[in-house]
């Protein structure tokens, strides 16, 4: 798409758009050179036109995007995108190709959207909306039907940025256009598989949104599902919107917490004052905005299963957290070991284990090979290829998307709600008080008993 399209921001003055948003616009204009975009702020702030070009200079200057700032032009309404009348006002002369973008947190996107009506939009119009999407099952369904009601689905980017990691898109490569792989990926070979995504980032002046949501919520029911999801799905015939999020889509719907037991299957923690990197962190207790009462988890670990034909029977491990040193951000495959070894062979004899590391993109395989001090003893080798960060960052692939108005790395409505069912049991489960709250002290790799990850 080489046409100007009108990229309307409500909340404008937000760290999401200065801080993740603007910076992905930039280096998206410095990869495609034909591309020229609209940006018309709106947000409550008492600004103008040239406060907002400030924020977009200084983001595109992150992103050595400079030199793209000749194709961006840039207005500002103030605006309380919760009333009707200033979002028609809003919208008035919107043309083109047009792009709502919602860097709001979930409850102003949702009044917002309430606010809206179909004849405020102008003809295509894409409505852009962070996660998490909705807070259950429930909700996320009568949002669906409010957005659907204004625009059709195919209209409707529900934002993951982990769907724009390239080390996601990566798998799609490595198991589909290898017949070495592609056999294998399943239950007959695969023994388990972890997804992991811990952080060394602690609250970080976050507790407005976190402690409302916690690690659970915040990435594995945001994220890590639809990771697991692009992980586990069968073939599609093409990757263009339609097939891969039906292929993704049917993952989702036949995944269930694991033994259909949620306490069994999940653990939950939060950190203790403690040190990250050389830096003093206090207990996530103490941290500013933070409610004690609430009980919120910084660490989650939950273990699904995928009940259809090639799949069932395999644990998927999911885990995030915060304040934690070292950090594992991978995901692990887990071949079965061979059913049997020759005798004369000694050593290991474990399975196969692949493994994609999500930052910085790597993919390695470990296996059993034959020792160079004595050919009968096996002992363990890696393959390992860098993979690199593709051209893109993961916001710049979302955003990409949005401005060509092509949803194949936007989450379906579908989608979203079962996210919410698959980790029902498990909130319910904890707000029970049937998984205990541990503690970890930050900058350590987890609470003491609790099983590795390696």
């Amino acid at each position: 798409m080489t046409d100007a399209t009108t990229l309307v921001i409500l909340g404008a003055g937000g760290d999401l758009t200065s801080r993740l948003l603007l910076p992905a616009l930039g280096q998206l204009l410095t990869r495609e050179l034909t591309r020229s975009v609209r940006i018309v702020g709106a947000d409550r702030e008492e600004w103008s036109a040239s406060d907002l070009e400030t924020v977009v200079r200084t983001a595109f200057a992150s992103m050595d995007a400079e030199d793209a700032l000749s194709r961006v032009d840039v207005t500002y309404v103030r605006t309380d995108i919760t009333r009707s009348d200033d979002l028609r006002a809003l919208l008035r002369d919107c043309t083109g190709q047009v792009a709502l973008y919602f860097a709001v947190p979930p409850s102003v996107a949702a009044a917002s959207v309430a606010a809206l009506t179909p004849e405020m939009l102008p003809d295509g119009a894409v409505l852009v909306m962070e996660k998490p999407f909705g807070t259950d099952e429930a909700s996320a369904r009568a949002l669906n039907r409010t957005l659907t009601a204004l625009v059709p689905e195919s209209q409707v980017f529900r934002v993951d940025h982990f769907l724009g990691r390239s080390t996601t898109l990566n798998l799609l490569g490595a198991r589909f256009a290898n017949r070495i792989l592609e056999p294998l990926w399943s239950a007959e070979s695969i023994e388990s598989v972890d997804i992991v995504y811990d952080e060394s980032l602690a609250l970080e002046g976050r507790a407005g949104y976190y402690d409302n949501a916690g690690a659970l919520v915040d990435m594995i029911q945001s994220h890590l599902l639809q990771v697991l999801a692009v992980l586990a799905m069968e073939e599609p015939a093409t990757l263009d919107e339609v097939d891969f999020r039906a292929a993704t889509g049917a993952v989702l719907r036949a995944t269930t917490v694991w033994g259909d037991d949620p306490a069994a299957s999940s653990r939950r923690a939060r950190y203790t004052a403690g040190e990250v990197d050389g830096t003093a962190k206090p207990s996530y207790v103490d941290e500013p905005g933070v409610d004690p009462d609430r009980r919120t988890e910084t660490l989650a670990e939950a273990t699904f299963e995928v009940r259809n034909a090639r799949w069932a029977g395999i644990p998927f491990r999911l885990r995030s957290g915060k304040a934690l040193g070292t950090p594992a951000r991978e995901i692990v495959v887990r071949f079965r070991p061979v059913r049997h070894l020759p005798r004369g062979l000694t050593g290991t004899s474990d399975g196969a284990v692949l493994r994609f590391s999500l930052g910085p993109d790597r993919m390695s395989l470990e296996l059993n090979l034959n020792a160079s001090e004595d050919p009968f003893e096996l002992e363990r080798a890696t393959l390992s290829a860098e993979l690199g960060e593709g051209a893109l960052k993961a916001y710049a692939e979302v955003l990409s998307g949005v401005l060509d108005g092509d949803p194949m790395l936007a989450v379906r409505g579908d989608a979203a709600e079962q996210s919410w069912r698959i980790v029902a049991p498990i909130l319910e489960a904890w707000r029970r008080d049937d998984v205990p709250l541990d503690d970890y002290v930050a900058g350590s790799s987890g609470p003491e008993g609790w099983p590795g990850l390696d």
